[in-house]
């Protein structure tokens, strides 16, 4: 038995009801997602659309990602504090006027202040999703629940890769991104009339609040759990490399450096995708059986991950043939799952009051590493002539510092667990029946 499985007392039972809450807060985190990435397959357009270059196109996922990354402990205080229902209304409502800003700007300052208010919103989707799955289903269905969340925002991922990606070319930049908002008004009704934010009979005990000293004291006695900060580390370690290549890089880096028409390299983006959703199940199967697997797992997808990035940008010649290409995109598939160990690690060591602002914490994790890296990357690829190959190697840099930091934590978080667990079983015996 997992620590997580006996952390939490009175588990709520899940069922039908507790899917059907729940697939409403994961349909609302698909469409974020959706918007979110739907920038990764009109880079080219973007640049044209608004005459920039490299670093000026860099910056509309950078400043959306900073959005993002910096909203995540506010919205971990939030969720706790106000509730799923509310959290996630907000973020609808600010994600859609993003989107629909972006479809209609006609400057480059107003379609950045549009990912802005976009990134603003998309931040309070996804832990607002793994509360709700905390509160309506079984601490012990929560690494599969996680990935699955994880898995429905994949697929927002991949309408961008294709749906979104043909109708640029089908109806043009303003009724594609205009017509796409629409989703956003369609899940603010489903949320408005259907979600709740817990089951009867498991309602959370009133939070006490006073003010910043409460904040601060949630954010320093989460921080204080290693597994909070082992999460951290293990989310931005491994997210990072697949989402600079949807988010923004994978299209220009496919096409330009590597000569590949629009649509092929939209197949190789569509293959990271479906290799997340496939890794994603395998993944959370795994690690519901043997906690033990987490570390491994995570090492291994960012070994492995460095292994093909490496041997693609430094393959002879001017372009790495497409079995390689095949599978450095099959391999970053595996990043997203390996991204959601960190809230593994996260939530055994926080209690439910603590959740939303452990998550927070980790969350940014993956965030902060991407942002650094869109960066890196716009910046070099200006400063060498448009050089792939030394532009990429950023990468490098940041998932040997994240590895580093996993090692030196490792340990620790795996004992403080084993002595939550035996204190909890220690409680469990003493309790009179």
């Amino acid at each position: 038995m997992s620590a997580s499985a006996v952390a939490l007392p009175g588990d709520p039972p899940g069922g039908r009801r507790a899917a059907a809450v729940w697939g409403i807060g994961v349909a609302v985190y698909f469409v974020a997602v959706t918007f979110r990435t739907s920038l990764g397959v009109a880079g080219l357009d973007a640049a044209d659309r608004f005459d920039v270059n490299a670093s000026a196109l860099s910056t509309f996922s950078i400043l959306q990602l900073l959005v993002y990354a910096g909203m995540q402990i506010p919205v971990g205080l939030m969720v706790d504090r106000l509730g799923t229902k509310k959290v996630l209304t907000i973020g609808v409502v600010l994600f859609t006027a993003g989107q629909l800003g972006f479809a209609l700007s006609p400057s480059y300052g107003m379609a950045l202040a549009s990912r802005a208010l976009l990134g603003c919103g998309d931040a309070m989707t996804f832990i607002s999703v793994l509360r709700l799955g905390t509160r309506w289903f079984p601490a012990r269905r929560g690494p599969l629940i996680g990935q699955v969340a994880a898995l429905f925002g994949m697929a927002g991922n991949l309408v961008s890769t294709i749906v979104i990606a043909r109708m640029l070319h089908g109806v043009g930049w303003t009724a594609t991104f205009a017509g796409s908002a629409v989703a956003g008004v369609v899940v603010l009704v489903l949320l408005t009339l259907f979600l709740k934010d817990h089951p009867e009979g498991h309602e959370p005990p009133p939070a006490q609040h006073a003010g910043s000293a409460f904040v601060r004291k949630q954010i320093a006695l989460s921080w204080q759990e290693p597994g909070t900060r082992l999460g951290l580390w293990v989310h931005f370690t491994t997210q990072f490399p697949a989402m600079v290549f949807l988010l923004l890089w994978g299209m220009p880096f496919l096409v330009e450096a590597q000569g590949l028409s629009r649509e092929t390299a939209g197949t190789l983006l569509t293959l990271v995708v479906v290799t997340n959703m496939v890794v994603g199940l395998v993944y959370g199967q795994i690690i519901a059986r043997h906690h033990a697997a987490r570390v491994p797992l995570a090492l291994g997808t960012v070994g492995t991950t460095a292994l093909l990035w490496a041997t693609t940008i430094a393959y002879p010649g001017d372009r790495a043939p497409m079995w390689l290409l095949i599978t450095l995109c099959a391999v970053l598939g595996a990043c997203g799952p390996a991204s959601m160990i960190g809230f593994d690690f996260a939530r055994p060591a926080n209690p439910p009051e603590r959740q939303g602002t452990a998550s927070g914490i980790v969350n940014m994790g993956g965030f902060v590493a991407s942002m650094t890296t869109l960066l890196a990357v716009g910046v070099l690829l200006d400063a060498t002539g448009d050089n792939y190959r030394i532009a990429f190697s950023s990468v490098f840099v940041l998932e040997a510092l994240g590895i580093a930091q996993i090692l030196r934590l490792r340990a620790r978080t795996v004992r403080r667990e084993r002595e939550r667990l035996v204190a909890s079983r220690v409680e469990a015996v003493h309790v009179p029946a």
